[in-house]
């Protein structure tokens, strides 16, 4: 039995929504599920429907809602046990998550789309849609592998449900490791994986296949043929490999639009008008997640190069090259963070092992708590070490929830939790004290160090992508550190008192004028 058999209200129109989305037709997609949820009370009919919806707005472009669309998709799916569901959603979230720029949002969702997905005991055309949908996640984060062994499993269940093999081919996870290569000097090895594309395209226009590929994948295979050109391959103009032909197809998709626009530009240069090539580079507006930040500077480059520009074409390629280094430097981050993060929760788990029955873990942040903090505080104290307090007050948090809903906010609140204890030193120890306010303490510390933390902490934070989380909203951190001195039975008042001098502290940290 499939995920739809286990539906009981509107599941034509469920269908429809689906068909119309595989079609590149997700506006009118979005128009039928909006009516669905306007008259269903069935909540696996509701879940379903908040799943395509957030399908619709990716293929969209419409980064605004991704947010809030995931919110609603949550809270209907937390409570239904359909594996297929969480791992759609999640798989869908990664490509929200990327396309936000959070990429280590983006690496959590993967892995739990993955765990899910593999855990569906009767796998059906939806689970294999939903596999389809983790291999472009995984394709855009550039985890090429683990994309080609994603859209092998949709490609195994979708035949197994009827679905046709070329309904999963899956040109652009091909297209965006090639232009990878390229941007990362290797235009030998772009240009092999392009012309083993141009080969699928041509054994299935032969068959007479061709019909059975979505429009999506045509704007990728034309788009592939245009890269090749604009590398020194021929140009097939006269033949259905056409790739202006194959460029106009891809309906209403945001991806299939970015690739059409650069396609011109590709045509444009092999063609012989690398200066026609450059203007319209200077005029369309793509997004960078769709084929990499360095492909629009990767173009300019061929573009100058061929029009005798070789000075320009040089800083062109250069930046290139650093715009691909700095998403391989985001990645190794979000690798390196997340295995800090593993260790810092191995750690405080046996730490809580020790305090049974009792809850000593701020749940949201995965911090230690304010019970906690207390209890570290004094055992530091009590051993006649010195010890400084600080107070962290975020900036900007109360619209964050406001404009964006407490679902960002406590994305927030999580980004904010690991930034932090990334920048500490060895030893110090991180609190969530309740809201938006954390501790930290920096036992052997004065305040020098003190002032050093919180230089690294303000520095950090402000570094943040906080656009792309919660676009327009600045997020910001103020500081105040204090030293607690007292033991024994005036440990107490020391406490009370250091977190008072600190909290003024952060509070005149406020008031103080920032850098702009």
């Amino acid at each position: 039995m499939g995920w739809l058999d286990r539906v009981d209200d509107q599941v034509d129109a469920l269908t429809q929504a689906r068909a119309l989305q595989e079609a590149s037709r997700s506006a009118e997609a979005y128009t039928v599920l909006e009516r669905v949820l306007a008259t269903t009370t069935d909540p696996r009919t509701r879940a379903d429907a908040l799943v395509q919806r957030l399908s619709a707005l990716i293929n969209l472009g419409r980064t605004a809602e991704f947010t809030r669309a995931i919110e609603e998709a949550s809270a209907a799916v937390r409570d239904l046990a359909e594996p297929y569901l969480h791992g759609h959603l999640n798989a869908l979230a990664a490509l929200a998550a990327h396309h936000q720029g959070a990429l280590d949002r983006c690496v959590t969702h993967l892995v739990k789309a993955a765990r899910a997905l593999g855990a569906v005991e009767d796998p059906d055309r939806d689970t294999a849609w939903g596999w389809h949908d983790l291999a472009m996640a995984y394709s855009y984060l550039s985890f090429h592998g683990y994309a080609l062994g994603a859209i092998e499993r949709a490609r195994q269940l979708g035949l197994a449900a009827g679905i046709p093999e070329e309904t999963f081919t899956a040109p652009g996870i091909r297209l965006r490791n090639a232009v990878a290569l390229d941007h990362n000097g290797d235009s030998d090895g772009c240009l092999r994986v392009l012309r083993d594309v141009a080969t699928d395209l041509g054994r299935f226009l032969r068959a007479g296949r061709a019909s059975q590929l979505r429009p999506s994948s045509l704007a990728a295979y034309g788009y592939a043929a245009a890269r090749r050109a604009a590398l020194g391959d021929r140009l097939e103009t006269d033949s259905d490999a056409d790739p202006a032909r194959l460029l106009a197809h891809g309906g209403d998709s945001a991806r299939a639009r970015d690739m059409r626009d650069l396609g011109q530009v590709c045509l444009a240069i092999a063609a012989g008008r690398p200066i026609e090539a450059v203007t319209r580079l200077d005029t369309v507006r793509v997004s960078s997640e769709t084929l990499g930040a360095a492909e629009g500077a990767r173009l300019r480059s061929i573009a100058l190069s061929r029009a005798g520009d070789h000075a320009a074409a040089h800083r062109a390629d250069r930046l290139a090259f650093r715009l691909a280094a700095q998403r391989n430097d985001r990645l190794r981050d979000v690798y390196i963070d997340g295995i800090a993060a593993r260790i810092d929760h191995e750690e405080m788990r046996r730490e809580a092992a020790r305090y049974e029955g009792e809850a000593l873990t701020d749940p949201l942040t995965g911090l230690p708590n304010r019970r906690r903090l207390e209890r570290y505080i004094a055992s530091v104290v009590s051993r006649g070490e010195p010890v400084v307090i600080g107070v962290c007050d975020l900036d900007g948090f109360k619209a964050v929830n406001t404009r964006h809903g407490h679902h960002s906010g406590d994305l927030v609140l999580q980004r904010i939790a690991g930034v932090i204890n990334r920048v500490m030193r060895r030893g110090d120890f991180v609190a969530r004290y309740g809201g938006d306010e954390f501790v930290v303490v920096l036992p052997g510390a004065g305040m020098a160090e003190a002032a050093e933390v919180a230089r690294r902490i303000g520095a950090a934070v402000a570094g943040e992508d906080w656009e792309s989380l919660v676009p327009g909203t600045p997020v910001g951190v103020s500081i105040g550190f204090a030293e607690v001195s007292g033991t024994g039975a005036a440990l107490r008042d020391a406490l009370s008192i250091a977190f008072e001098v600190a909290d003024r502290e952060m509070l005149r940290a406020k008031t103080r004028p920032r850098a702009s």
